[in-house]
Formats: structure tokens, sequence, C-alpha cells
């Protein structure tokens, strides 16, 4: 029988506070160490559907659509969206705080594909993914697409190589 897992079995919940360590000049969140987090939560929710080792295989853009400030804190959601035969996707979300007032701002909406490897680094088969939400089917059905985007990216970029070289 084939193994399958929900949606909500790879939730990743992390949440942060913004310190001044963790902000550039103008008291905003480095942009690299949110893009670790992402990496981060995204790799765990990669790992507890697969129950393997994985490797980031790519990073969809990451729109920074509000600043976050030093003193917020910054809460990062993530679960697996979609599943090939070894790869999988996954969305992260993340929302950053004011703690004094209150204010929550939708910051960043991220797709990561991860592959699921064994001990010699080959990639190896993922449970089937089963989403129970309307909202997880929405983005199980649109994962194709964004797949195609990948794909055709990922051509433009070979051909970048190629002219660097």
């Amino acid at each position: 029988m084939e193994e399958t897992k929900n949606c909500r079995d790879s939730l990743v919940i992390k949440t942060s506070l913004v310190l001044p360590p963790d902000t550039n000049n103008i008291g905003t969140m480095f942009g690299g160490k949110l893009m670790a987090y992402i990496d981060d939560v995204a790799a765990i929710s990669a790992m507890r559907h697969a129950r393997s080792n994985v490797v980031t295989a790519s990073t969809d853009s990451v729109d920074f659509l509000h600043p976050i400030h030093e003193g917020n804190a910054v809460c990062l959601e993530s679960f697996v969206t979609y599943t090939g035969r070894t790869s999988m996707e996954i969305i992260v979300k993340v929302i950053a705080e004011d703690l004094v007032t209150g204010a929550r701002n939708l910051c960043v909406i991220s797709f990561l594909t991860f592959v699921a490897i064994n001990e010699e680094g080959k990639p190896i088969p993922v449970p089937r993914l089963v989403p129970e939400t309307e909202m997880e089917r929405n983005l199980n059905e649109s994962a194709k697409q964004r797949a195609q985007i990948r794909k055709k990216e990922g051509k433009i970029h070979s051909s970048l190589q190629v002219l660097s070289v």
C-alpha cells in the first residue's frame, strides 16, 4: 500500500524576536537572515514529510512585501503543498508582528522545492501528499504551474551559465 501524508503532518511554526544583530543600518531585518530562516523551516517540513535527509533544489522568488523592524516578532509557517516522486514543494509564509501595537503584516510568501535523499545522496521516493482543506487543494493544484515556471527559468539559468564560462 502506498504511503500517504497530509499537509498538516509537515507543519512547522517558528517565531523569533528581531534583535539589533538581526538588522541592517536602517533597523530592518537582514534579508539574508530571513532567507536562512525560510530555508530552515522549509527543510524541516520536507524532512517531516519524507522522514529522510533532504536537499534544497530551488527557491522561488523571495519578495519582501513589508519591512520587518527591530523589536518585531517574526513568525514563519511552512508545510508541504505538493509531492512528485522524489521532490516536495513547500510554502513558507512570513508574518511580522509589532508586539506593542499588535499590528501584523504579511511580509513574504515563498515556495521552495526539496528532494529527499538516501545516505549516498541519491534521490528516494517520498510519500504521496493528500491535501484536506480547500486552501491545501488549491495550493496542490497550482503547484504544477509553479513547477513549469521553475523549469522554464531553469533553462534560462543554464543558458546564462554557458555565457558566463
